[in-house]
């Protein structure tokens, strides 16, 4: 999955997937390697027959009908040493993003942890899409309650939504983290739900060259990220990150695509050197936040320009109230991940990132929920 280019909003008419689809309940979540070497077949598979008399990428596309879940996803003492979920991993994803030190498992190490089950979901035999050579276009996210070590959880991912794009065809992939009653709730009968909810992502993909047959003009905005008429504000940050940078985030996340980590694998996409993780260079901006946006929150980003690596790159992070009026409705174009109107945007933080030249690398904003 590569960089972006104009994410198209969801439909906030379209029904979640999760509410009608078969829920299959998986013994664990998936390894991310094995995951690739069935994408890139997959993948190879897709393309053969786009190319095929007829296959112009207008053929009936359908998302698979499912829903996957795992239970029982222990994190703490109860995780697998070094495993995601552990201590010891929350400690080293905390070190590379500038996360402070902390029981509590930020936003993006839940995408970490959530996102193998998403691409177990792209890389079923009856996804439409080629996983290799998705562009992220966007991620939303919300958090509702705190998730810590020790926590017991749920975890859960689906596809839905499919839609234009001015160049090709857009999904959501959307994960949810809820936390299990523990054993003293239920000999307690406590009357707790058997899950709550604490965590939602809706992550945006592209797949370029494909359509949909009865598409009319494409709901997504050329300037989904402001990129367009982008004036680097003064900075409050700037981070140096090295050619290393994409080798480090995938030994933390599992995600070994090989634009993140090798110069070859980037160029065989038309990149001249490696790219940052887009999640990476997010969760980095989510940091920057601190504990100004609370425990639970809301957090968006679209992606611009990738980051080629080794690059400098400013950031700036600054109350919604002082940015102006066309920063705040580009980032507002990517909504909460749960829309229940509990976070109130116009006193939230707005970030940017870019790079030397004054092109965005990303935007986004973080939303404290009461």
């Amino acid at each position: 999955m590569t960089g972006a280019d104009g994410a198209a909003p969801h439909d906030p008419t379209t029904r979640d997937a999760a509410e009608t689809a078969r829920v299959e309940t998986l013994p664990a979540v998936p390894g991310l390697g094995g995951l690739y070497v069935r994408g890139l077949a997959a993948s190879g598979r897709l393309a053969a027959a786009h190319r095929l008399p007829g296959g112009s990428g207008r053929a009936e596309l359908a998302l698979p009908d499912v829903a996957y879940r795992v239970a029982a996803v222990p994190t703490g003492d109860a995780a697998r040493p070094g495993a995601v979920g552990s201590a010891a991993h929350l400690a080293r994803y905390d070190e590379l993003v500038g996360e402070p030190p902390s029981d509590v498992l930020p936003a993006g190490y839940l995408h970490v942890l959530a996102f193998p089950l998403a691409t177990a979901v792209m890389v079923r035999t009856d996804f439409p899409l080629p996983l290799l050579g998705m562009v992220h276009l966007a991620n939303s996210v919300s958090v509702l309650r705190a998730v810590r070590l020790g926590d017991t959880l749920e975890v859960r991912a689906w596809a839905q939504d499919l839609r234009p794009h001015r160049r090709g065809v857009q999904v959501d992939l959307v994960t949810e983290v809820a936390v299990e009653r523990t054993d003293d709730e239920r000999a307690a009968g406590s009357g707790l739900a058997a899950t709550t909810l604490a965590y939602r992502g809706v992550s945006t993909y592209l797949a370029k060259g494909f359509s949909l047959p009865d598409a009319s003009a494409p709901r997504d905005g050329d300037a989904a990220t402001g990129s367009d008429t982008f004036v680097p504000p003064l900075p409050t940050g700037r981070w140096s990150l090295g050619a290393g940078t994409g080798r480090a985030y995938a030994a933390v996340s599992g995600d070994r695509n090989p634009i993140h980590t090798s110069a070859l694998g980037a160029k065989a996409f038309g990149f001249p050197r490696a790219i940052a993780h887009g999640m990476y260079t997010a969760s980095r901006a989510l940091a920057e936040a601190g504990p100004r946006r609370g425990a639970a929150y809301d957090w968006t980003v679209s992606f611009a320009k990738p980051v080629l690596l080794p690059s400098t790159v400013d950031v700036a992070l600054r109350p919604a109230g002082d940015v102006d009026a066309g920063v705040r409705d580009a980032v507002g174009r990517v909504a909460p991940a749960v829309r229940d109107g509990a976070g109130d945007p116009s006193a939230g933080l707005v970030y940017q990132a870019w790079d030397g030249k004054g092109r965005l690398h990303l935007a986004g904003r973080v939303t404290a929920r009461p």
